[in-house]
């Protein structure tokens, strides 16, 4: 497998008055060429520090990295010709339109008038912004922003595209519209790097994912293998009082309560369901719906790093 990125023993330590602030400590990963590679972890983990090394916007303190097999620090310039990024701060100029910001940036990019405008007409098109290619920016929706921000990294047909949280504060629909344009890119074979900090877009976007806490790669592999890695299944038993939760959690050993429901992680969970649901009719506690499925990545992050994603009880909340 070919690879588009590859990071080695990536370090980056800033200077502060209070002395050294490691950002990152140590992160290696590989990325092979057109898949989506997840960035999962809190705010704070090392993820955009990471990316900004990667792209060559920010200075390495030791460890290397290559895109396309061109070393980030000493082919800096070929390396940029390469890539597109898309940060979380735009920095988009909200009194143009967003033909004249296509238009603008393929002529940057050396592209003559005639070849611009089909360009701008292409890319428009791409990211859904047709109708609204005329109309200032300051205009736009969150997600009518972010979409031209994913287009305008998309100019001048980049070959790894990094996207640095690109979906953050936008709403659920906003999100799903962007996901699927991702998904596009990378089937017509754009390598994709993408951080978030949310368990269900890495687990809806990502071929691969390498989990990063405190600057550190704590967990690699594809979604389904860091799942499995948890064993067991998770039976969910949902009860139609708080009272039945806590008399069933009493009983059934090793699990765990949350509102109306209990979750406990077994073997062959399946097979499982018919004796505990015996157990706790035996006891008069009337189980109001059961299912049984694999660890999700939510199990997985609580696993690797003690606690749960905070970005994901946002999202949650959002979807509400």
């Amino acid at each position: 497998m070919l690879l588009a990125v590859e990071a080695k023993n990536l370090k980056k330590t800033f200077k502060t008055k209070q002395g050294n602030v490691e950002a990152v400590r140590d992160v290696s990963f590989k990325v092979n060429k057109g898949e989506i590679f997840g960035i999962l972890g809190p705010n704070g983990a090392g993820k955009s520090t990471t990316i900004l090394m990667l792209t060559t916007l920010l200075r390495i303190t030791s460890g290397t990295a290559k895109i396309n097999d061109l070393d980030v620090v000493k082919n800096d310039s070929e390396v940029r010709n390469k890539i597109g990024i898309a940060l979380q701060d735009t920095g988009i100029d909200n009194l143009l339109t967003a033909r004249e910001l296509f238009y603008t940036t393929a002529r940057l990019w050396g592209l003559s008038k005639s070849k611009s405008k089909d360009r701008t007409k292409e890319m428009l098109n791409l990211v859904g912004l047709t109708e609204a290619a005329d109309r200032r920016v300051k205009t736009y929706s969150g997600g009518m922003k972010r979409r031209l921000d994913l287009g305008l990294s998309l100019v001048h047909k980049p070959e790894v595209l990094f996207l640095d949280e690109p979906t953050t504060g936008l709403d659920p629909g906003s999100r799903r519209v962007l996901w699927d344009e991702i998904k596009k890119l990378r089937d017509e074979g754009v390598t994709i790097i993408l951080t978030t900090q949310y368990l269900e877009e890495a687990d809806e976007l990502a071929n691969r994912i390498s989990i990063i806490d405190e600057g550190l790669v704590v967990a690699e592999g594809t979604p389904d293998e860091l799942k499995s890695s948890i064993g067991g299944d998770v039976i969910t038993l949902t009860f139609r009082s708080d009272d039945d939760a806590i008399k069933a959690q009493t009983i059934i050993e090793n699990s765990d309560i949350e509102d109306k429901q209990i979750r406990v992680t077994v073997e062959n969970g399946a097979e499982k369901i018919p004796n505990l649901l015996n157990l706790l009719v035996s006891k008069d506690i009337n189980v109001q719906s059961v299912s049984a499925n694999k660890p999700s990545l939510d199990d997985v992050f609580l696993k690797v790093t003690g606690y749960r994603l905070e970005g994901e009880k946002t999202l949650i909340e959002e979807s509400k």
